[in-house]
């Protein structure tokens, strides 16, 4: 007898006894809850076959509506495995520390006032995202990096550009700015801001020289962000936020650099350090230098050449001579094994056989 009829047997028993005890309803209940049940055990493929929904979907993938901590879903997390962090370019933050404290001093000169530059952080960020996240108004200026045929951008915020004119203009201290908002910017702005930017260009220059010589140039300014498409939406950069403050006045200047653009120098900013040399031992490379002068070689002095066939050669036997067409005029070639050093003519010295060097064989004879 199988499983399914015992099961079936005691779901009949069952039911018939809530019958008889004047609980029929129930027990009907009771017997089709049973034969559920069993039809259930009997057909496990059929369950294990079950599609599932958008919401079991969306939760094994860890995507929850309405979280509002801005923490990633799981899609996105799964979107954004391929990103690169900055961290993995170490020099890369030095550059920056090394920009900031430039900075510092050029917009002091430039600015003829106090101004205190700070880094807020550097990130990673899709290049469609943060086009999306400058709030306007702002200024965009794309750069070039001319060794490296390359775009950067620079993003000066409102704050900064009215705090820039009105110290370039000679405005008091403790007034706050002037802002008008909803005009476009004006030639006079356009332009102080094109000089401030051309000061942090020059610093941004000097402070990639220990690293790899590169020339930033300004290329153009914009206002919509769209026409400051400088790489593929879904392109990593790595985005640098400062801050710089003039007393009571201020605003943020964000740097944003895509990943192809520090290609070139990828192998440099992955560095620990200045001047790393990557299992390499410049003290044991200078001592072998050294000592390499001081080598002793053995330097052959060739009178004549000629040329003969393997025939020829192995019937030479003791008392064989060999014509040579050298004189004793002739240049003789000095060779420190197969390579040619110098040519010089033959002699005597102190009664000795002696070879006085005329040139110095740069290449092939």
């Amino acid at each position: 007898m199988s499983d399914e009829d015992e099961i079936t047997k005691q779901m009949e028993a069952m039911a018939d006894a809530g019958a008889d005890a004047g609980q029929g309803d129930d027990g009907d209940a009771l017997a089709d809850e049973w034969a559920a049940m069993a039809e259930d055990d009997g057909d496990m493929g059929a369950a294990s076959a079950r599609v599932l929904n958008q919401d079991e979907i969306d939760s094994l993938l860890g995507f929850q509506e309405g979280d509002g901590d801005g923490s990633q879903s799981g899609i996105e997390a799964i979107i954004d495995s391929g990103m690169v962090s900055y961290e993995r370019l170490p020099m890369l933050e030095i550059v920056y520390d090394r920009l900031v404290r430039m900075m510092s001093t050029s917009l002091r000169n430039f600015t003829s006032d106090n101004v205190e530059v700070s880094l807020d952080n550097i990130t990673s960020i899709r290049f469609g995202d943060y086009l999306n996240s400058i709030p306007l108004p702002a200024m965009l200026t794309v750069f070039k990096a001319e060794e490296w045929d390359n775009y950067g951008l620079i993003t000066v915020d409102s704050s900064l550009i009215y705090s820039i004119v009105d110290v370039l203009l000679g405005g008091r201290r403790g007034t706050a700015a002037m802002r008008i908002e909803g005009r476009p910017y004006t030639t006079i702005e356009r332009n102080l801001v094109e000089r401030m930017i051309n000061v942090v260009l020059a610093d941004l220059s000097a402070a990639f020289d220990p690293l790899s010589s590169v020339t930033m140039r300004f290329d153009r300014l914009e206002t919509n962000p769209r026409f400051a498409t400088i790489a593929r939406p879904a392109n990593a950069a790595i985005l640098a936020r400062l801050r710089i403050d003039m007393e009571d006045r201020g605003g943020r200047l964000e740097l944003l650099l895509p990943y192809a653009t520090l290609e070139p120098v990828r192998e440099l900013l992955l560095q620990m350090f200045m001047g790393e040399k990557f299992g390499r031992d410049s003290i044991w490379e200078n001592h072998l230098a050294t000592e390499l002068w001081f080598t002793d070689v053995s330097i052959d002095v060739v009178l004549d050449e000629m040329a003969s066939n393997l025939g020829t050669v192995l019937e030479w036997e003791a008392g064989t001579f060999l014509p040579l067409s050298a004189t004793s005029s002739s240049p003789v070639l000095l060779r420190c094994g197969s390579v040619p050093m110098f040519t010089g003519r033959m002699g005597q010295k102190s009664g000795n056989i002696a070879v006085r060097i005329e040139n110095k064989v740069e290449g092939e004879p």
